[in-house]
């Protein structure tokens, strides 16, 4: 079972883990670390209570897709995950 996080985002900012990076292509071409692509989907661990006259959309399980320079890197327990405001998010997928 998962760690539950100490990490309560504020007001709409949602924190995000991000997908791993794609390691080969389809056709089985191993990818180096240097030429990977910064995943751009992700699965949300936490939101905030939202803004006064804005309820949150998202929800923590829910799998987004969001803007390739969005939101703030932070490290917690050695993992990695993505602060943003709801509003970079793009899509629910």
């Amino acid at each position: 079972m998962a760690k539950k996080l100490n990490i309560t985002p504020l007001s709409d900012r949602v924190l995000v883990e991000a997908a791993v990076a794609e390691t080969k292509t389809a056709s089985g071409i191993i990818i180096p670390d240097t030429a990977k692509e910064k995943p751009q989907k992700g699965t949300v661990v936490a939101v905030g209570a939202g803004k006064k006259d804005e309820k949150m959309t998202v929800k923590v399980g829910d799998s987004v897709l969001y803007g390739k320079y969005s939101g703030t890197e932070i490290t917690v327990d050695g993992k990695e995950y993505l602060i943003m405001r709801e509003s970079d998010i793009l899509a629910v997928v």
